[in-house]
């Protein structure tokens, strides 16, 4: 990874280029295209797709998209010559726009018009049809429909309009939540760099990444069944790690650069530990995501495809072209401020310092109380979770505001809850003979009857086949009572399905959107359980192999699932219960859309395990040099809490964005995540599972002799070591290269480390220690955190010289000899008389 990274600096133009070569090829290549999404969300071999498929047989897709033109008097009825005048016209303008191919109103002849027409005559609406389906309808016809349907209009007349075309035009411009999402990102990058360019640099990075895996997927989309929803999901994920991912990097690259490394040297040091973190990370999102196959659902296939690709093109992007832009920099990615502060006073301390250190220490002083609270809070957020309700959003889950919500209620008032989501009951009647026999009219008659007579039925009639039909079939149109999101409508499908279709003697598939989701439904709900089963079991592997560790990676599972269980309360209590809904710009209250569970633990599991790798891969490196659970699990938590918590509020304002996005499930979704990435990294990262840490002390990192053998051997982050001695000057050890004053083997980095204390036992903060080759030069330099406690790296084993100094104290050295293990030494100062220069230790 050195290597990759310091070709990649040292051909920056090389690599930029092709980075913009390929984001520009493949935008000019996306747009000719276009998109070729497919929207079906059956399963095959349900109910409701057998009936899906009987229906595109009789009813072959010859006609296009469809919207309602609803109207409503406040006085009088529809069927008034004033009512009549106005709306007559305008549905015959309607009807001449080019691309509309027909409009069926309530005044025609016929009893198809009056059945447009509501019971107390107040409510009617004409369907509308174009000629194409609605992604490809022009947003210019749309809106000329509704402008001309909306000229009708006068006091006392209301007139909206509904279906997915008007959706599209209502729905904010096209990258807006985008958009917002970067520039807060920006803001909360620059607050915690300081510096113009690094606050650009991870943004670049997403773009660049996000940009190449969207184009791919509109490509793809042409090739294989990608649902609209998944570009959405892409974009989604792939700006949350993206700039994630380059923020790990970069902040590694700044912490170098102000320990006094060259920047080419920082750059490659960054990569070779942070960057073989994020590869890590980004293969176990990519493998959560992967998660969502086993539930074989084909609609998934597509989204699978398309954010796993966004996240892989991400991360090529984080360990190519960032380095590249780190070679084009320099040191510009300090704030000058920070320059000038190198320069004066030379290279800073590594050991972390400020309220990230002052948390570490609190969260080791008292475990227990922080563990209590954090399992209660994340307990309340998770209970809502018991009254998940899996369906389908539709208009009637729009804000108030927008016609498409008016048009839903208006229809709903005039023809009863269930008009917006009816059902298709489709009749193999080929055994009982011709479509047109007796045999078959009576037992449709019978199977009408039946189904009318059910108390959640508000109509049911036969709806007229063509002749040419290649398929002998009968299809029966059935209004429930309930609204399609209505847990009654799911009761009336279960009864049809069970108790009075059976009866009919004929092979009847219940069908309908409403149908279809509720069967997505109830399959997803199925095959939960082996979902959840494999992504946590992949996961455990994966973090098994990397730290050598039975506890660490069931600790992980175990949070990723109360991440998982708070978010979705948080879900359920907002979109479901509807708490808080309409304050945040969301509409009416109602079931989750069936497949976000499966997409978003994909998901959630993916960036839980992101920063469990990232937290404990430093406090795994630690326990490896020291062998002391504490200091390991303090000093990781203090060098990793604030990028970890910067890298979230980063998440929650990407993923937050994603309320302006107009799709209601990449709202639901945003929300979602944005909840579960703030509660992942405030409460569970930063506290639950550090504390949990220090309460199951050297346990965290037991592994069976037996296990440790067999594994292979998985390096999540490279040490990073001090630099190399130059050619000129002499080693450390006393004796030969390599070897201490007996001749030992003492090569390999090692660790000093232990307490500054007073005589009194009061631990020394702040004071610096220094360690210093035989030739005199400066090999490592830290600060004590609040409790005293240092850690130094030496090259190899041998003679160094430790230096001490602190403000209240005079300056204290000794002679260390350094052996190939680590050397836990604590030092004693007094404020009056300092330790002897020569006395060895």
């Amino acid at each position: 990874m050195e290597a990759w990274a310091r070709w990649c600096y040292r051909h920056k133009l090389v690599v930029l280029v092709l980075w913009v070569g390929a984001l520009a090829g493949l935008g000019v290549a996306g747009g000719t295209a276009g998109g070729n999404y497919a929207n079906m969300f059956g399963i095959p071999g349900t109910d409701s797709s057998r009936a899906y498929d009987r229906m595109a047989e009789v009813f072959p897709e010859s006609a296009g998209d469809t919207v309602n033109v609803v109207w409503r008097v406040d006085s009088g009825a529809v069927g008034d010559s004033a009512v009549r005048d106005r709306l007559e016209p305008a549905l015959d303008r309607i009807g001449s726009l080019p691309g509309v191919g027909d409009v069926a109103g309530p005044y025609g002849p016929g009893p198809g018009g009056a059945a447009r027409i509501s019971e107390d005559g107040r409510t009617a609406y004409a369907q509308v049809t174009f000629a194409q389906q609605a992604d490809a309808v022009p947003k210019e016809l749309v809106q000329d429909v509704v402008d001309t349907a909306r000229d009708a209009e006068r006091a006392g007349l209301q007139v909206e309009l509904g279906g997915q075309a008007i959706t599209r035009i209502s729905e904010p411009p096209t990258g807006l939540a985008e958009l917002v999402g970067i520039l807060a990102a920006g803001v909360v990058l620059f607050l915690a760099f300081g510096s113009l360019f690094s606050m650009l640099l991870p943004i670049t990075v997403a773009v660049f990444g996000v940009g190449t895996g969207l184009m791919s997927t509109l490509l793809l989309s042409h090739v294989v069944d990608v649902p609209e929803v998944a570009s959405l999901l892409g974009s989604l994920i792939g700006l949350g790690v993206g700039i994630d991912y380059a923020l790990f990097i970069v902040t590694r690259h700044r912490r170098a650069l102000l320990g006094g490394r060259s920047p080419e040297d920082s750059a490659a040091l960054a990569l070779n530990t942070a960057g073989r973190a994020v590869l890590f990370a980004g293969g176990t999102v990519c493998i959560a995501l992967a998660g969502m196959l086993v539930t074989r659902m084909s609609f998934l296939e597509g989204v699978v495809i398309a954010t796993s690709l966004t996240v892989v093109l991400s991360v090529l992007a984080a360990i190519t072209l960032l380095p590249a832009l780190l070679g084009l920099l320099g040191e510009r990615v300090l704030s000058r401020r920070q320059r000038r502060r190198l320069a004066a006073d030379g290279p800073e301390p590594a050991e972390a310092k400020g309220p990230a250190a002052r948390w570490s220490a609190t969260v080791q002083r008292r475990p227990r109380a922080i563990a209590a609270v954090a399992v209660v809070v994340m307990a309340a957020l998770a209970i809502p979770v018991l009254s998940l309700r899996l369906g389908a959003t539709d208009q009637g889950n729009h804000p108030e505001s927008q016609t498409t919500r008016q048009a839903y209620d208006l229809l709903a008032e005039g023809f009863g809850p269930g008009f917006n989501g009816p059902l298709q009951l489709v009749a193999e009647t080929g055994e009982l003979g011709d479509p047109g026999s007796p045999d078959v009219k009576a037992a449709v008659d019978a199977l009408v009857e039946r189904v009318a007579a059910d108390d959640g039925v508000a109509m049911a009639a036969a709806m007229p086949v063509p002749s040419a039909s290649p398929v002998p079939v009968t299809v029966i149109q059935v209004v429930p009572t309930t609204s399609p999101q209505d847990a009654g409508t799911d009761r009336l499908i279960d009864r049809l399905r069970d108790d009075v279709i059976p009866d009919s003697g004929m092979e009847v598939h219940v069908g309908g959107v409403t149908a279809v989701f509720k069967d997505f439904s109830s399959v997803t709900a199925d095959r939960m359980p082996l979902f959840i089963a494999t992504i946590i079991g992949l996961g455990f592997l994966l973090l098994l192999l990397a730290f050598r560790s039975v506890v660490v990676p069931l600790t992980a599972a175990v949070m990723n699932l109360v991440a998982a269980a708070a978010s979705f309360g948080v879900l359920v209590a907002i979109f479901q219960w509807g708490w808080g809904a309409e304050l945040l710009g969301f509409g009416k209250e109602g079931p989750i859309t069936a497949f976000l569970p499966v997409i978003m633990l994909s998901m959630l599991f993916g960036l839980s395990m992101d920063y469990q790798v990232f937290l404990v891969s430093r406090m795994h490196e630690e326990w490896v040099h020291t062998k002391d659970n504490a200091r390991a699990v303090r000093v990781g938590l203090a060098e990793t809490s604030r990028v970890i918590n910067s890298a979230a509020l980063i998440m929650i304002c990407v993923f937050g964005a994603f309320v302006l996005s107009g799709d209601t499930e990449g709202a639901v979704a945003g929300v979602g995540l944005a909840a579960a990435v703030a509660l992942d990294a405030f409460v569970l990262r930063t506290a639950l599972v550090p504390a949990a840490m220090h309460l199951l002390g050297r346990a965290n990192w037991w592994l069976p002799g037996w296990l440790d053998s067999r594994l292979p051997h998985l390096a999540v982050e490279a040490p990073e070591t001090a630099p190399p001695t130059t050619a000129d000057e002499p080693s450390p050890a006393d004796g030969p290269s390599g070897t201490g004053p007996s001749g030992t083997d003492l090569s390999g980095t090692t660790v000093i480390h232990g307490f500054v204390r007073t005589e009194e036992g009061v631990p020394v903060p702040d004071a610096v220690l220094t360690l210093v080759s035989p030739a005199g030069k400066q090999l490592d330099r830290v600060a004590t955190l609040a409790d005293g406690a240092y850690i130094l790296s030496a090259p190899a084993g041998g003679s160094y010289l430790l230096a001490v100094t602190s403000g209240a104290y005079e300056p204290w050295t000794r002679h260390l000899a350094v052996g190939g293990d680590p050397l836990v030494h604590d030092l004693t100062l007094s404020p009056s008389e300092a330790a002897s220069p020569s006395h060895p230790a």
